[in-house]
């Protein structure tokens, strides 16, 4: 089993965070937490993160060591719990002006523009949570082999719909925002939706493939 660290993080928050390496099995276990806890009448709110949980509790509590033990005990009980889950195939058009860092990626990966292409939809990623954005989707895992930096100076404006290279992560632009990360490509699905219900397109558990098309195509 993986080792925890409790800590507090203000008067009634609590953040259990694991230690690397990340992995589906972990996050299992975490989702299998966010179960347990939303049937607790002490805990206002639970948001599951990369290897780590944060619970807000109802009240503040006075006794920080309580808090603490409390959290690590639940964990050591929890169990993997596996969402019910969806196929969503995003047609992505790569490279040009929809991916204007594939050939640095490619670069950097020793790859050619072609290569990072194949390895990058031969995968189905699992969703392990929502963060940064609403509709943002962090996607597990990546191929190793395409690990690739932030950039040095981020883009003020990245386009929704663009999916990107970040370190060991990949994933999809909601919306329209600044953004540090490699763009390689571009999809016309919409990801978030004020008006829809739910708004989200994806959510935690959903397997997740890139299928690309050629311009003019997505």
């Amino acid at each position: 089993m993986q080792r925890a660290r409790c800590y507090l993080l203000g008067e009634n928050c609590v953040v259990l965070s694991l230690e690397p390496p990340v992995s589906l099995e972990s996050q299992q276990r975490i989702w299998g937490l966010m179960q347990r806890l939303q049937g607790m009448p002490e805990v206002l709110e639970a948001i599951a993160g990369m290897n780590n949980i944060t619970v807000i509790l109802r009240v503040a509590n006075s006794n920080a060591l309580d808090a603490i033990e409390r959290l690590q005990r639940w964990w050591e009980e929890s169990e993997a719990w596996t969402p019910q889950s969806r196929r969503v195939d995003f047609p992505v058009v790569y490279g040009g002006q929809q991916g204007p860092d594939l050939g640095e990626v490619a670069r950097h990966c020793g790859m050619t523009p072609a290569q990072v292409v194949e390895r990058h939809s031969s995968v189905e990623y699992v969703v392990y949570f929502m963060g940064f954005q609403p509709g943002f989707a962090y996607l597990g895992e990546l191929p190793h082999e395409l690990a690739t930096p932030r950039r040095a100076e981020p883009r003020l404006n990245v386009p929704a719909g663009t999916v990107g290279i970040g370190g060991q992560h990949t994933g999809i632009y909601p919306l329209e925002t600044p953004g540090g990360w490699n763009l390689i490509g571009r999809t016309s699905l919409v990801l978030f939706d004020p008006h829809s219900e739910p708004p989200a397109l994806l959510r935690p558990g959903d397997r997740v493939r890139f299928v690309p098309q050629k311009e003019g195509v997505c």
